[in-house]
């Protein structure tokens, strides 16, 4: 699934209708650049899961956690080595009945699950107040059918 965005209400709402598909123990990459939208994607997200406080990059904390009906754990793993992840304990959080969140996958690769539901941003045009380009992929069956209900709620026919 392919789409544009166009501004931050068009990227919440994304999230917004994200909230629709996932549920407990699912696991979501979000992938691209500084400033490209994963946060304001996550606000989406959350707020359509009942969580009404700030919403903030896990850029420096690694992890935030959002009381959200499920929870929401959010991850950045921008600052960090593959062998640093291995000491965080993510398995006590990966498969704890949240829905975890993970921006920089790439960095754990080696360590996080193979099925995901996988976001990646980028600009279009190099321009940081512009339109950003979001494929949406999945690894494994249960996030193929998630994505396959996305596309369905998502209307992508002006973008």
């Amino acid at each position: 699934m392919e789409m544009t965005i166009h501004n931050e209400d068009e990227m919440h709402k994304l999230g917004h209708d994200l909230a629709d598909v996932l549920a407990e123990d699912d696991v979501v990459y979000l992938l691209g650049e500084l400033g490209v939208g994963k946060t304001v994607l996550v606000r989406g997200l959350a707020r359509a899961l009942g969580y009404e406080g700030r919403v903030t990059s896990p850029t420096f904390t690694i992890m935030n956690v959002y009381a959200s009906t499920p929870p929401i754990f959010h991850y950045d793993f921008y600052r960090l080595e593959s062998p640093d992840l291995e000491d965080l304990g993510l398995d006590d959080y990966l498969e704890n009945g949240g829905i975890s969140l993970v921006e920089w996958p790439q960095v754990g690769e080696d360590i996080l699950p193979r099925q995901a539901l996988q976001l990646s941003i980028t600009l279009r045009d190099d321009d940081y107040d512009g339109a950003r380009r979001v494929r949406i992929s999945a690894q494994g069956e249960k996030y193929r059918e998630k994505l396959e209900r996305l596309t369905q709620i998502v209307d992508i026919s002006d973008r």
